[in-house]
This record gives structure tokens, C-alpha cells and sequence, in this order.
């Protein structure tokens, strides 16, 4: 095993003593090949390029010397030390760290960055890096080479947002470009790259008891406090298929979280629709009424919570939306059930009046290869001056997991 290894940070700017002293001393040093260029880098030295870095870690575990790797920002945030840190290697590591390249971007843009998601996208978590960029107005998108800013472009389709694209930060060749998300695709771009991805709605002003901001992220005090809220909450009267009881429910089986897609099919008020993506999740609501989307729309805002309205007939409408992780079927029927399940999502929910229509829908999902449970939901509101029954509602809830994809 290596008597010592170093991670080295690196941002452009000269090493530190530390890093000079630890190079000085390297039997083994691993990195890209702008890191392994530096005059820092001793001649008696092996050298590895960096690629797996769980593959180099099992070289520097086999070394006999001094391990010296190169990473570009800081090598603890979504960098190589967690690999390194990994008990299969046995490694013991210090650390030099450097500006994160998330830092360092956000600096150029001039922009404070406490406020933002990071993602990190691969060709494997791409969809899930576009859907965080989808629901949320300020990200940073650490790229990969096929996970870029052109594809990051071409997945936002229908959606607006504005690209701050740093390439090669801290080298000689660095350059920031700003342009919006539909122009991402028609350019090539040089990597590392981070990409700023800015946009949608703001949410409505949230009193603070100091100007500065505590929690990293979003701040838990711009969501309204308590989930299915009440019909007054969207704006007055909700559908039959939008009660309180029913939306609980259906939220609790779709359990959406950041980085899904919601597909929400007829959003009549937008309650299931706005309470998804207060959950983090990105979400397209769909109706085929005017008033309907409208509606949706003016309750977002007031929510301060970003969503892509589509008007249309289901199932129709859906042939061109990308892939879904949960769907809530609220109007449509079997046809619309039949639709969604062939585009294979976790989950589905819908909900029916009758037990004859609750019976055909889950024919339909297990048809389909979906493990379904039905449930009759019945609630009474009741007047609490004098204790009678004011309102009552029944509803068959339908949901389909689909065991393939189970995560």
C-alpha cells in the first residue's frame, strides 16, 4: 500500500506550499494531462492519466511510494475522495483542496450560489439532472462528456431556461457563455464544463429575521407549511377527483421527490400538480381545458413553483412528452390508463367512481405488468359548531407499481 497519498485540488492558480511539498515527495502521480504537465510534477515520477479513478486507486494501493492525484475544484465535493476514501482500497488520505468549479463558475456568472441545486450528470443520471433543472429556478449541472450542455439543451424541450456555460475554468483556454436553453444544442462544447442553469418562477417573498440565508438549497420556509392543502389554497372549488383525502393518498403512493417527472393528466385546479413540485419533483400537468390550465398556471405562480402546462386531449397529447417516473391519471379513463402504462412509469395512480370502472382500470394496469391495489376512500367533513355532517365524498383509488422498476 502506499506509504501516503495526497489529493490535490487543483483551479488554476499556483500550488500551495502543501501541494508543492507533497509533490516533491511522489513516487505516483495520477491526473488528467494538464495536471500531469505541471513543471510541479517530479521526472522520477510514475505517472498514471486519470480515468477510473476506482481503477487508480487500486494502482496507488499496490504502490510502494508516495501517491500524489491531481483533481480538478475540490476533490471532496462529488470529486475522486469519496472513491479514494472507499474501505475496499485501504487508503489513508490528506487533502488540498481548491475552489470547486461549482464555486468558480457562479463567481464568473457574479452570482451568489447558497441558493442552488448541484447535480452531477452522467449519460446514466442525465434525465434525472434535466427533470432537477426542470423544477427548480437556479442549478448547477456538473457535466460529463455526453452529458453536456447540448443535451441538457435538447432534453429541456418546452421549457425556458438560461444557460451559463463555463468551459475549462482556470486553464488558459477558460470561456463563459450565456445563451438560453434552445440555442445549447446548436454549438460544441469543450470539456470540463459546469453549466448554470437559470429560470422560472420565483417564489412569493418569505419574511426573514436576518438578511442572510441559513440552509443551503431552497429554503424550507418558501413551501407553505402542511401538505393537501384546502380548495381555497388553488383559487376556490376543486373536482371530484381532487378531495383532500384522495390527492393524500395519491401523493402518498406516488411518493414524488426531486429529480422525478410527474406526469399529472387532467389537473383540473393544479392542486396534485403544484403539491408534487413542492416535493422537489418536476412535473407537467395536462388538460384539455383552457380555464383549467389557466388556473394551474395562476396557482403556481402563487406558489412560487415551476410547471410545464400542456393543453390537448389525452391520450394523444402525451405521444410527445418525455418519459415519465410517476403518473397521476385523473380524468381520461381506461384509454388514458392504457397509454401511460405502455410508457412503462414506476408508478401510476387513478381514481374511479364506480367499482365496475375501479375494475376495468386495474384489468387494464395488470394487463400490463402492473402489481395494482384498489382501495374505496371515504371521507365526512363535519361542521365543528354543531357537529353534522357537512360534505362526503367516496372514491375508489387505483395504483400500479410496476415491479420491473422498483427503486
Amino acid at each position: 500500500m502506499a506509504d501516503r497519498v495526497t489529493v490535490i485540488g487543483w483551479d488554476g492558480s499556483p500550488l500551495t506550499a502543501a501541494a508543492r511539498s507533497a509533490l516533491a515527495a511522489a513516487t505516483l502521480v495520477a491526473g488528467a494531462p494538464h495536471h500531469l504537465s505541471l513543471p510541479e510534477v517530479p521526472e522520477r515520477a510514475e505517472r498514471i492519466r486519470l480515468g477510473s479513478v476506482a481503477l487508480a486507486a487500486r494502482r496507488i494501493a499496490g504502490h510502494r511510494g508516495t501517491a500524489v492525484v491531481f483533481a480538478d475544484g475540490d476533490p471532496g465535493f462529488f470529486g475522486v475522495v469519496r472513491t479514494l476514501h472507499d474501505p475496499e482500497f485501504g487508503l489513508e488520505v490528506e487533502v488540498v483542496p481548491a475552489v470547486s468549479s461549482v464555486a468558480a463558475a457562479f463567481a464568473r456568472a457574479g452570482m451568489p450560489w447558497d441558493d442552488a441545486q448541484v447535480v452531477v450528470a452522467h449519460r446514466r443520471t442525465l434525465r434525472r439532472a434535466v427533470n432537477v433543472c426542470r423544477a427548480h429556478t437556479k442549478v448547477a449541472v456538473l457535466t460529463s462528456p455526453g452529458a453536456g450542455p447540448a443535451e441538457l439543451g435538447l432534453l429541456m424541450e418546452g421549457v425556458h431556461r438560461t444557460f451559463v456555460i463555463c468551459e475549462e475554468l482556470g486553464t488558459e483556454h477558460e470561456q463563459v457563455t450565456v445563451l438560453t436553453s434552445d440555442k445549447a444544442a446548436d454549438r460544441t462544447w469543450r470539456d470540463p464544463n459546469v453549466v448554470i442553469v437559470m429560470g422560472g418562477p420565483v417564489g412569493p417573498a418569505v419574511p426573514k429575521t436576518s438578511g442572510e440565508g441559513w440552509i443551503a438549497g431552497r429554503d424550507p420556509a418558501a413551501v407553505a407549511r402542511g401538505w393537501t392543502l384546502p380548495a381555497e389554497a388553488y383559487g376556490g372549488e376543486l373536482g371530484e377527483g381532487e378531495t383532500d383525502l384522495l390527492r393524500a393518498a395519491q401523493l402518498a403512493r406516488l411518493g414524488p421527490r426531486v429529480g422525478d417527472l410527474v406526469w399529472d393528466i387532467g389537473c383540473g385546479s393544479g392542486a396534485f400538480a403544484i403539491e408534487a413540485a413542492r416535493a422537489g419533483a418536476a412535473v407537467i400537468a395536462v388538460d384539455r381545458d383552457t380555464q383549467a390550465c389557466t388556473r394551474t398556471d395562476s396557482a403556481a405562480r402563487s406558489f412560487g413553483v415551476h410547471l410545464q402546462i400542456v393543453q390537448g386531449d389525452a391520450p394523444h397529447i402525451l405521444e410527445n412528452l418525455p418519459e415519465p417516473d410517476v403518473v397521476r391519471v385523473g380524468g381520461g379513463g381506461v384509454a388514458v390508463v392504457s397509454a401511460v402504462a405502455d410508457r412503462r412509469p414506476q408508478r401510476i395512480v387513478a381514481h374511479a367512481s364506480t367499482r365496475d370502472e375501479a375494475e376495468l382500470v386495474g384489468r387494464d394496469l395488470t394487463e400490463h405488468g402492473y402489481h395494482v391495489e384498489c382501495a374505496l376512500l371515504q371521507s365526512v367533513e363535519l361542521d365543528t359548531r354543531a357537529w353534522t355532517e357537512t360534505e362526503r365524498s367516496v372514491a375508489f383509488l387505483l395504483s400500479g407499481l410496476l415491479p420491473e422498476r422498483v427503486s
